[in-house]
């Protein structure tokens, strides 16, 4: 009898699972949509990893966003870096965090296609080793950046980071003088797709 009652559980479990996928698809294809509601919540990062030669070199960039409405989000971030030459026997490792705004303002293919514009501020500890001497620094970073998600599914997106329009830089070492960077750049035709950021997100 129990036998019986877990295949029966279990036909039910699949054809409830088949069902919620089928719904899920039919939304997707309808003039619906994807769409953003106030209170979805979303995970989104990156891993990169580089080898290889005299250079290895690895990042982890975790953001988490709240949605405000269909329009904008809220949300942290974390960045870690790490970079190793062996030419120059050199090792940075950089741990920030920070905040960001996110203001969705295009959307195309049945709203699968969201562009977005987003600003950040983030705050950094940078320490950099050469041949066994060490040096810290701490930086303050600001940035707009143009990016868009592409859903596959309702709650699964790629994410491309296309251009970087303003970037701020300010780095403090323990030891020295602070410095400043400043870069702005408005013609997005001329670098949109010049080392794209590549990424998923995930909505819940």
């Amino acid at each position: 009898m129990k036998t019986k009652f877990s295949i029966i559980l279990a036909l039910f479990a699949f054809c409830f699972a088949n069902a919620q996928e089928y719904q899920a698809e039919e939304e997707m294809n309808s003039a619906k949509g994807v769409t953003f509601q106030k209170g979805d919540m979303f995970l989104e990062g990156s891993i990169k990893i580089s080898t290889g030669g005299d250079s290895d070199y690895y990042g982890f960039s975790p953001k988490f966003g709240y949605l405000l409405n269909d329009k904008f989000a809220v949300g942290a971030k974390l960045d870690y870096q790490s970079n190793e030459t062996e030419l120059t026997n050199t090792k940075t490792n950089v741990f920030g965090v920070g905040a960001f705004a996110r203001y969705y303002f295009l959307e195309l293919d049945k709203k699968r296609l969201k562009t977005y514009a987003e600003a950040g501020l983030g705050f950094g500890r940078n320490k950099t080793e050469i041949n066994g001497v060490s040096d810290t620094d701490n930086s303050i970073t600001a940035d707009i950046n143009v990016g868009l998600n592409y859903f596959v599914t309702k709650n699964i997106a790629i994410t491309f980071t296309l251009a970087n329009i303003l970037a701020y830089n300010s780095v403090s070492p323990e030891d020295g003088p602070s410095s400043d960077t400043f870069k702005l750049n408005i013609n997005l035709f001329e670098n949109i797709f010049n080392q794209p950021q590549f990424g998923l997100l995930f909505r819940f």
